[in-house]
């Protein structure tokens, strides 16, 4: 998003929206906590033209593979840019729009109990295409399991963590009034998921199914995508035909206070287009596609 003079009332990470319709603008002040105001939305998603697209693009790589996390992520990335209303969040009584699209993700350093987590956070270009994200990915993917570097957020809460519990109430207090008035500092939330437009988690990877999570009354995320594993589903086309094919389910959790059900749902149509289109990824995220709601 091109850079945009502050006025009053704005916050760094998001301009506040006055001129919008009396619901959206009532709903903050009579719904105050995110966590009350959760639309989760289950959607699954046809494997195959993925695996067909995946097979294309990883022909002779051997690392830094393409999958269907980076695939399902992108998709998600292009159509905040292409519905700007995903893009909004509430803090308080107001509604912003963000200034920049971030996506955000835990990143285990090791397929073990006992390997901590790291935080993915990082900005999604308005021209991004799906080399230029893969690209950008790999690079945090491979940065956050370094175990010589550490995301910003996690480093800021071991330090704090080694204070006494009595400091540590005080100051998460003190940083709850920061972010609810947009001034907390970037060295505790500059990678923090809950300030991301899209949280994912990846659950497929670990071999669990999709499903529900939660959003957080902390920070300002307002979406929340689950990516389970994949599995065999038969269907019916409206001839009776049985199509049994694998699928990959997502979980879908949104602020329902930011956008109404019908741009949900064309946010979903569009999701599934591309999905079903892979190789629109490929384009610019800001060139239009074409989709319909089917009802």
């Amino acid at each position: 998003m091109s850079a945009q003079k502050k006025k009053w009332g704005d916050r760094k990470d998001g301009v506040w929206l006055k001129d919008i319709p009396a619901m959206n603008r009532i709903m903050p002040s009579l719904l105050p906590n995110r966590a009350d105001n959760e639309a989760h939305i289950s959607i699954d998603i046809d494997a195959r033209p993925l695996n067909a697209y995946l097979e294309k693009v990883n022909e002779g790589r051997t690392d830094d593979k393409y999958t269907f996390f980076h695939l399902i992520s992108a998709a998600a990335g292009k159509a905040f840019v292409l519905r700007p209303k995903m893009n909004r969040f509430v803090v308080g009584s107001k509604m912003y729009q963000r200034k920049n699209i971030t996506v955000a993700f835990t990143v285990k350093k090791r397929f073990s109990d006992h390997a901590e987590e790291a935080l993915a956070f990082f900005e999604f270009d308005p021209r991004e295409t799906m080399a230029s994200y893969h690209e950008k990915i790999m690079k945090i993917i491979h940065s956050t399991k370094s175990y010589e570097e550490k995301d910003t957020s996690t480093g800021a809460m071991d330090i704090i963590c080694k204070l006494p519990q009595c400091v540590i109430a005080g100051i998460v207090k003190f940083v709850l009034w920061l972010d609810k008035h947009g001034w907390a500092p970037d060295f505790l939330i500059g990678s923090d998921p809950n300030h991301a437009s899209i949280f994912l988690s990846n659950l497929g990877s670990i071999g669990l199914p999709g499903g529900y999570h939660h959003l957080v009354n902390w920070g300002t995320n307002s979406c929340f995508i689950v990516v389970g594993k994949k599995y065999m589903k038969m269907e019916y086309d409206a001839n009776g035909n049985e199509d049994l094919h694998e699928v990959i389910p997502l979980g879908i959790t949104l602020d329902e206070r930011i956008a109404d059900g019908y741009y949900y749902s064309g946010t979903v149509a569009l999701v599934k287009e591309l999905l079903a289109h892979p190789e629109l990824l490929e384009l610019p995220a800001d060139t239009p596609v074409e989709y319909a709601i089917k009802r």
